[in-house]
């Protein structure tokens, strides 16, 4: 039987990161074979290291491939900008490589490591949004040092990206807990891959399939489980599904955050940390409306932690390529032949990278205090227009020409714009770069217990109140009471 033939690598980029992946591809042995590094440092130009030739510069690589020819690029090059990625990631398609990976960001490895398991193929959103900012993970997770961490939604966009980036944290055990056990075996898997390519230190790895709108399950298994350190990224959080299941949205994202919180409190956790997201900002959506709830109960819960316990809340606008969002959407619909469709030519978003999203949130974990809101800075909003045309291209397509782009108008619960804060909400920048205080100028403008004691016989059975249970006119009704920016449906049935 013939052998078949391996792999030819170019590793772009010649330092600590690429020769530590081509020493490991060499070792491995049946993973491929390092033909060239390139490099654009003129001092390693004409080198080699291990016998591998150095070749460069980069912008060359047509050229230089016809001399050594290759089918496979890695780049390995952990503090490229968005701009020279973009620009490379043109030259290699141009040059015809087949397959083109690429090692996690700065923002996603600890200083001076990286691995091959950590390698992927290069997505769209590697070349998207602004450059992420530097952040020494070491350094940022030293806080969770020996303790145990606890993720809500650990299969999630969020929550797997925080699971990887604390391997690198020490934590003696990481609890991996969602509703969902295919999407929690999925990131326990990954994350005992990763620990055997040697990323991170040895946390033992606690897959926890639960359900937190069940109060007294929530209360028995954080006693059992003792963790110190809370991030609580579960949530249903698709907009338009939401309206169509509001019950089902305040029921999990509000008494489920509240069964956590209570239990979180009575189990002497240390440390809680609640995602959150701009559709909070005066909500028009279900959604929206079960997170700001849900941030005054983690804010609520800070004055009744007591000293040396912070619960805190971190909000945040969207990320780019998260499960369910617009860019899987538009990658489907560009690999069907189109159209791509838009919501309207003027919607925008703010935007920022899921590994610089979680990177930012796990510093705040550490540095930030109780009973605080924390707002992410999230540069300038994008226009999704611009986003499909770049996710056009990006395929190898040219908007309009080979593939249409279609409006189809505002989904129950979407706006054309998001606000990251509130009036009467003041961000404050703090000494972290991209990290701000929310202050607030007035007084809170609801009474919350009072609107969670309208909705608690609607999403819970309650004896002698029957009649509201599952109720959808009755949920809504009493959202708008007190958030009149949720409005009621004309065409909104009773259950």
């Amino acid at each position: 039987m013939e052998q078949l033939r391996k792999s030819r690598i170019y590793v772009i980029g010649a330092g600590f990161a690429g020769t530590t992946i081509a020493r490991e591809i060499r070792e491995k042995g049946n993973l491929g074979e390092v033909v060239a590094f390139l490099d654009d440092d003129r001092a390693k130009i004409g080198r080699a290291i291990d016998g591998i030739p150095i070749l460069g510069p980069i912008r060359e690589v047509v050229k230089l491939l016809r001399q050594t020819p290759a089918d496979e690029a890695l780049i390995a090059i952990p503090s490229a900008t968005r701009e020279f990625l973009a620009e490379l990631y043109r030259l290699l398609v141009q040059a015809g490589f087949t397959k083109i990976r690429i090692v996690p960001g700065i923002a996603q490895i600890v200083e001076d490591s990286a691995h091959l398991i950590q390698a992927r193929e290069i997505r769209p959103q590697d070349l998207l949004g602004r450059n992420p900012i530097v952040i020494g993970l070491r350094e940022s997770l030293a806080y969770l040092r020996g303790k145990r961490v606890l993720i809500t939604g650990a299969g999630g966009s969020i929550g797997s990206e925080l699971a990887r980036q604390l391997l690198s944290g020490g934590a003696q055990r990481l609890y991996l807990f969602g509703h969902g056990e295919n999407s929690i075996y999925q990131i326990d898997r990954e994350l005992r891959l990763l620990q055997e390519g040697g990323v991170g230190e040895k946390a033992t790895i606690v897959p926890v399939v639960g359900e937190l709108k069940d109060r007294e399950y929530v209360s028995f298994i954080l006693k059992r489980l003792k963790a110190d350190v809370i991030f609580h990224c579960a949530a249903y959080k698709h907009v338009p599904m939401m309206e169509a299941n509001p019950v089902a949205a305040i029921e999990n994202n509000v008494f489920g955050t509240r069964n956590l919180v209570e239990a979180s409190l009575e189990a002497g956790v240390k440390r809680f940390v609640l995602i959150s997201t701009d559709k909070a900002v005066e909500p028009i959506s279900v959604y929206g409306a079960s997170k700001y709830l849900s941030e005054k109960i983690v804010l609520s819960a800070g004055a009744k932690a007591g000293a040396g316990r912070e619960f805190m809340v971190v909000r945040f606008g969207n990320v780019l390529g998260s499960r369910g969002s617009i860019m899987p959407l538009f990658q489907q619909q560009i690999e069907r032949g189109g159209p791509v469709t838009v919501t309207d030519p003027a919607v925008s978003r703010y935007f920022m990278t899921i590994p610089e999203a979680c990177s930012l949130v796990l510093k705040t974990g550490g540095v930030g205090r109780c009973g605080n809101l924390y707002l992410l800075d999230m540069g300038e909003p994008l226009l999704i227009r611009d986003l499909a045309e770049q996710m056009i291209r990006f395929y190898g397509y040219e908007p309009e020409k080979d593939i249409k782009i279609e409006y189809v108008g505002l989904r129950p619960g979407e706006r054309l714009t998001e606000s990251l804060f509130a009036d009467g909400e003041v961000p404050v920048p703090t000494e972290y770069p991209r990290i701000n205080r929310i202050e607030r100028t007035k007084a809170e403008p609801i009474d919350v217990e009072a609107l969670l004691a309208e909705l608690e016989p609607v999403c819970l059975p309650i004896a002698g109140r029957e009649s509201r249970y599952r109720n959808r006119k009755a949920l809504r009704s009493a959202l708008e009471k007190y958030l009149p920016t949720v409005t009621i449906p004309a065409n909104e049935p009773e259950y």
